[in-house]
C-alpha cells in the first residue's frame, strides 16, 4: 500500500498560480517530473513561499492528492542566487529546464538525469565558463535519453574517426568519415576544433570547463551542431532559445 505522505528531493522548473491563493509547481526529481500544488502560498503568511521559489533545490515533504500531490513541507537545499540575479546564467538555466522537461515523461524515474539537472545548476550559478556547461550538460543528457551523438565512429560506417573528418550530420547523428560525407548532403560543416571540443566535453567531467579557453568562434559553431540536433530530435525549436538569444544579444559588449 502506498504511503500516504512522502519525501523527495527535487527541483522547481516552472511554477504558476493556481486556484485563488495556490501555486502549481513543476518539478524535477529523482522519481521524474511532476506536477504537484503548494496550498496558500501565494498568502502573505504562507511558511512556504519563500522555499518554493523558481530553479531551486529543496527537500519536499508531499501528501498524496485526488489529482495532484501537495507539498506539505519543504526545505532549500540551494537557492543558486547568483544564477537568478544574473539574466545572463538565467536565460541558461530556462533552457536547461526546458531541455529536461522534453526528454523525460512525468513520474518516468531516471536518477541520473536528476542528479545531472542539479550538478548542472550548481555549475552556472559558480562557473566563468556557462555556455561550455550547457554544452556538457546538452551531450550528457543525449548519452542519458539514448541519442549520444557518434563522436569516435562515424555515424554511418563505424570505422574510427581522424581528424581529417570535417562535417556533422543532425540527421544521421553524428560526424561522418570522409569516405560517407555524401550519405547526407546537408550534414554541417566542422572545424577541427569544433570537432575535438565536441570530444572533449562529451568524455570529460562537468567541472573541467572552468580550465577552458576557447575562442567565440569554435563555441557558437559547436552550439548551433547541437542546437540544430537537438532540434530534430524534437522536432521543434525550444521556446527559451528566443530568450537566450535575446539576453545574450542585449548584453553583448
Amino acid at each position: 500500500m502506498r504511503e500516504r505522505v512522502y519525501r523527495t528531493e527535487a527541483l522547481i522548473l516552472r511554477r504558476q498560480d493556481f486556484s485563488e491563493a495556490d501555486r502549481l509547481l513543476l518539478l524535477a526529481s529523482p522519481a521524474g517530473k511532476r506536477r504537484v500544488v503548494a496550498k496558500g502560498a501565494r498568502k502573505t503568511s504562507s511558511r512556504l513561499a519563500g522555499h518554493i521559489e523558481l530553479f531551486t533545490h529543496a527537500n519536499m515533504l508531499l501528501a498524496i492528492g485526488r489529482n495532484l500531490d501537495i507539498i506539505t513541507q519543504s526545505q532549500v537545499l540551494h537557492s543558486f542566487p547568483a544564477l537568478r540575479s544574473d539574466l545572463s546564467r538565467l536565460s541558461l538555466a530556462y533552457y536547461a529546464a526546458e531541455l529536461y522537461d522534453k526528454f523525460i515523461q512525468e513520474e518516468e524515474e531516471n536518477r541520473a538525469l536528476f542528479r545531472l539537472l542539479v550538478q548542472t545548476f550548481t555549475a552556472l550559478d559558480t562557473t566563468t565558463n556557462p555556455d561550455l556547461v550547457l554544452r556538457a550538460y546538452e551531450l550528457r543528457l543525449l548519452h542519458n535519453v539514448g541519442y549520444r551523438p557518434h563522436l569516435h565512429r562515424c555515424a554511418v560506417c563505424q570505422e574510427v574517426l581522424t581528424e581529417q573528418a570535417d562535417h556533422f550530420s543532425p540527421a544521421l547523428g553524428g560526424v561522418l568519415c570522409a569516405c560517407d560525407v555524401a550519405a547526407d548532403r546537408t550534414a554541417l560543416p566542422m572545424s577541427l576544433n569544433a570537432f575535438k571540443l565536441l570530444r572533449y566535453l562529451q568524455s570529460q567531467p562537468l567541472a573541467a570547463v572552468e580550465r577552458m579557453q576557447l575562442s567565440a568562434a569554435v563555441c557558437i559553431e559547436v552550439e548551433q551542431m547541437l542546437r540544430t540536433y537537438l532540434r530534430r530530435l524534437l522536432e521543434r525549436e525550444l521556446k527559451s532559445v528566443a530568450f537566450l538569444d535575446y539576453i545574450r544579444h542585449e548584453t553583448e559588449p
